[in-house]
């Protein structure tokens, strides 16, 4: 661990804080929206901790991540269409708190809020089994396929993680309309999915067989 990648590590991470604030409690136009705390807490809480874990005994992953770029055309403008959706679905969120259009069940709420933690803790153990992953399209020097523990149910166990989180996040702003925007995620994600297995396919050896042994994507038995 060295100095430069705590400093730029803090940093990235306060900025994370500070713009989903401003992105939730802004339109909700006041800082009493239980909702959006419950929603920072749930997310930033374990981030740090995952941050920490990895500064401590694999600070090469953690600064690849943080330095992570995407060069493909493609890739970046599922980059920019992610973004357009979480600022489109936050903003909304307060909104719909501060001119109270639709509330859920609590139970939603905390169901929602469950299923995050859950998707957390898969997101994790993504990371765990698989040394190679990127935040970018990629292929690294001297990558291997990874065809086991998760790898070994879908082909991109992070997606699945990543379609959980961000399909709860709305519900645990108590918003449906948000949750209607996050569903872009999907088309996106499937986007960036094809994209990705051709690089692979082409790049890395041994892949265009693990398609075959692993018939799922992104969830079991549907795609």
């Amino acid at each position: 661990m060295t100095k430069k990648l705590f400093v730029q590590a803090l940093a990235k991470y306060l900025a994370g804080v500070v713009l989903l604030g401003v992105l939730i409690f802004l339109p909700a136009g006041t800082l009493r929206f239980p909702n959006g705390w419950l929603l920072m807490g749930l997310l930033f809480i374990p981030m740090l901790g995952a941050g920490i874990v990895m500064m401590i005994h694999d600070p090469a992953l953690l600064e690849k991540r943080l330095n992570a770029k995407e060069q493909q055309g493609e890739q970046k403008e599922v980059v920019w269409q992610s973004g357009l959706m979480f600022i489109a679905a936050f903003v909304l969120a307060g909104l719909n708190f501060r001119f109270g259009w639709l509330t859920l069940p609590n139970w939603v709420v905390w169901a929602a809020s469950v299923l995050f933690l859950l998707a957390y803790l898969m997101w994790g153990e993504v990371l765990r089994e698989n040394a190679w992953l990127s935040r970018t399209v990629e292929v690294q020097k001297g990558q291997i396929v990874v065809d086991s523990g998760l790898y070994g149910v879908v082909r991109h166990p992070m997606y699945s993680a990543s379609v959980l989180l961000f399909l709860s996040m709305p519900l645990v702003l108590n918003s449906i309309f948000s949750f209607l925007v996050m569903l872009v995620y999907l088309p996106i994600i499937s986007k960036r999915i094809r994209g990705e297995e051709k690089l692979l396919k082409k790049e890395l050896p041994g892949y265009a067989e693990y398609t075959e042994r692993v018939k799922y994507r992104l969830i079991p038995f549907i795609w």
